[in-house]
């Protein structure tokens, strides 16, 4: 697997050469993100829909 320093590199080049600063900082936040939950699935550190649903209906009864 590359390195994050190559990953992110791949990246930046894959940018408009427009991109500002934010957008480069965005795109390594989500990357970053994306990274996390995917280890966090990995371990198993999720929660069933159902219980995420049963959790907003509790707090948003009007929504669905």
């Amino acid at each position: 697997m590359p390195t994050a320093k190559k990953q992110e590199l791949e990246m930046v080049k894959k940018l408009p050469e427009k991109a500002t600063w934010d957008d480069i900082m965005y795109e390594f936040y989500v990357r970053k993100k994306i990274e996390a939950g995917i280890h966090a699935a990995d371990e198993g550190r999720v929660v069933p829909h159902e219980a995420v649903k049963k959790r907003f209906l509790k707090k948003y009864p009007a929504s669905i």
